[in-house]
């Protein structure tokens, strides 16, 4: 919607007071003028969408930037939710009202303006013959394509300069760091080039372009033999070649013209053919042609190109390799079947295990737990080492059951693990042989999958505490792929002190959430979760009950004795929205979301996102439908979703065109 739309709607509403259409004889309620906005005040929208923790429910709000048209043909199909015998006991009315249990807690207060205009929009609802148009079609929807441009991730340089020039120092790992948005590095919209990031190219390139010229041409570079410095058939032959590599796709014309002048103005003064070389190499690694990618561009001959580089950079996190090449200047990436071909292949890499490892490193956010701290006096064995080893049983468990096709969503449910001595000795389980051997893990550890793990249980927990409240919002949001309403500006989130008078768990502490009806209403969907791993302490040990310290007596005594005290830990928790979530552990959480559609679609979206650099939008659906179903017909095989999605990006259902908006 329109900030020009979304202005005019509050105006009315504030000017003419919340039952203006009500006051209107004879007139009908426009639906985007006079409710949407009491609905989009009240939040409803925040868990109300398809990404929303209330995704399983019928009512799914429109985007935020939706049309009048398409908001008004939204309201007409909440009738759906209206009750008409008895317009006043509609779902639409008593779940908002909190006249029944709605987990979102109370939207709308009962009595109050707001709450009439709703009542009002119902009764008309229950006593119309309301018409509901089908939107358009999501295949035509599907069918638009947008131009962008994605700058190579920190990664995706390194890799490209090592498959281009052979040179492995890593220079980006020094560039300025990259944000996470949508959960990953790569999303294009937090891709601008800063004046830090500008000056870091331009230092790498010149560092790259001498390295690669040190000693001769050492890296076989230059595809002919000079007969002179100043050889131009050769310098054509060697900017045309590499230029194509670099920039991963055929050159035009003018653009080898200006680089041969500029081989020239390097190679004659210095009489060294190298020397025009280095200074071309230099300038292409400065390029925006090497630096980005264009996705989507308007130029029809540049697809299979385009196509090629989505391949690689999506399977490889690198540049085109010479089969690649190969088939993009024969026009076999034109087809379906060209495409799998092609991907298929590429998995069989080493670079596509790699990548697999960054997908999983970045998805799970191991970032926040190499860069904690815990504390030391409550976790003297938790060390960085530890960490290190902690994230390895994460990867390893991933990529056993993605090279090795298995049911990728034993990941959540597996009764194994790959584990250090250090981290068997934190489970209380024995060592294996070596280092990240597979260890069977008993059922009494109520572990299982990445639930189960160190990696997840320390990075959602605080340095000396648990926090049931992160763990609640990392399963909702990075599992069940749900975004949670952030809280309200100047609501405070402390918690009750503890005192040796008062001891009390986290689940007792929490309550004071569910107290208050604006923090209920999240709460109630996060913290519910949290409450099952309670009996795992803050670095993913195992915990019968909670042990609290205080120290007695006042600061001027000399000796304080300690205080110990023990309290049974209640860890019932609930996936509230998933039928059948109750659990009391994180091996049964594992298995209901191993076994529920939100969790397994979740995986496709996370995949996709990753790939495409952005989130799902509305034209998107119809690929994420389809690559679902062949994730699960394949019995959910990584791998084969990997494939799936490249190739329903490529060829969407219903039209030729591009659905992906930028990969």
């Amino acid at each position: 919607m329109s900030l020009a739309v979304r202005l005019t709607g509050v105006c009315l509403f504030v000017l003419f007071g919340a039952s203006t259409f009500a006051q209107t004889a004879g007139s009908a309620p426009v639906f985007s003028r006079d409710v949407y906005p009491v609905l989009k005040k009240a939040g409803c929208s925040g868990c109300h969408n398809p990404d929303g923790v209330a995704a399983g429910t019928r009512l799914h709000f429109p985007e935020a930037d939706a049309s009048p048209a398409v908001i008004d043909r939204f309201g007409r199909s909440l009738q759906m939710l209206v009750n008409k015998a008895d317009p006043d006991q509609s779902l639409l009315f008593v779940k908002p009202t909190r006249t029944i249990p709605h987990a979102g807690g109370r939207r709308i207060t009962a009595g109050t303006p707001d709450a009439d205009v709703l009542k009002n929009w119902v009764r008309y609802l229950a006593t119309h013959d309301v018409p509901v148009e089908s939107n358009a079609s999501e295949a035509q929807v599907a069918g638009v394509r947008v131009p962008a441009l994605r700058r190579l991730t920190h990664t995706q340089y390194n890799n490209t300069i090592r498959d281009l020039l052979g040179d492995e120092s890593n220079l980006a790992a020094q560039f300025p760091p990259e944000d996470f948005v949508n959960g990953f590095r790569n999303q294009f919209s937090s891709q601008s080039v800063s004046p830090l990031l500008e000056e870091a190219y331009s230092s790498a390139a010149e560092k790259l372009a001498r390295n690669a010229f040190r000693g001769g041409d050492t890296k076989g570079l230059i595809p002919c033999k000079p007969a002179s410095p100043t050889d131009s058939a050769c310098a054509t032959k060697f900017i045309r070649d590499f230029g194509k590599r670099a920039f991963r796709h055929p050159l035009q014309q003018p653009e080898i013209e200006r680089y041969r002048k500029l081989f020239l103005t390097a190679a004659g003064p210095a009489k060294s053919f190298n020397a025009g070389a280095q200074m071309v190499v230099e300038a292409m690694l400065q390029s925006p042609g090497f630096l980005l990618r264009t996705e989507n561009g308007s130029d029809p001959a540049m697809r299979r190109w385009e196509t090629a580089n989505r391949l690689s950079y999506f399977l490889w996190n690198s540049m085109p390799d010479k089969q690649l090449f190969a088939a993009a200047e024969k026009g076999e990436l034109n087809t379906p079947d060209g495409v799998e071909g092609q991907a298929r292949r590429m998995l069989k890499d080493p670079r596509a295990k790699a990548t697999v490892d960054d997908f999983v490193e970045q998805w799970l956010r191991f970032d926040r737990l190499l860069n904690s701290v815990k504390d030391r006096r409550s976790f003297p064995m938790y060390t960085p080492e530890l960490a290190v080893a902690m994230t390895e049983e994460t990867r390893r468990l991933a990529s056993d059951l993605v090279w090795n096709n298995r049911n990728f969503m034993n990941f959540y449910s597996a009764d194994y693990a790959f584990l250090s001595a250090g981290l068997a000795s934190m489970y209380g389980v024995p060592a294996p042989p070596k280092d990240f051997d597979r260890v069977s893990m008993p059922d009494s550890s109520e572990r299982a999958g990445v639930l189960g793990q160190a990696v997840f249980l320390a990075l959602t927990s605080k340095p000396a505490d648990t926090s049931p409240t992160a763990r609640g919002l990392f399963v909702r949001e990075q599992f069940l792929c749900q975004e949670v309403p952030q809280p309200p500006p100047g609501v405070s989130t402390n918690l009750p002190a503890l005192t040796k008078e008062k001891p009390q768990t986290n689940r007792d502490r929490l309550a004071v959430h569910l107290s208050s009806e604006t923090c209920a209403s999240c709460h109630s969907l996060i913290d519910s979760i949290g409450f099952g791993f309670e009996k795992f302490d803050a670095v993913g040990q195992r915990r019968e009950k909670l042990n609290l310290t205080f120290l007695d007596g006042e600061r001027k005594d000399k000796e304080r004795k300690e205080v110990k005290v023990q309290l049974d830990l209640d860890t019932h928790g609930e996936v509230a929205g998933l039928k059948n979530s109750k659990f009391t552990n994180p091996r049964e959480l594992g298995i209901i979301l191993a076994n529920s559609t939100q969790c397994q679609e979740c995986v496709a979206k996370q995949l996709f996102r990753y790939a495409m650099g952005r989130r799902e939008a509305v034209s998107d659906r119809p690929v994420l439908r389809e690559i679902y179903k062949d994730f699960r017909d394949s019995h959910f095989s990584f791998q084969e979703l990997m494939v799936s999605l490249i190739k329903w990006t490529e060829f969407p259902p219903g039209g030729e065109s591009d659905v992906s908006g930028a990969y």
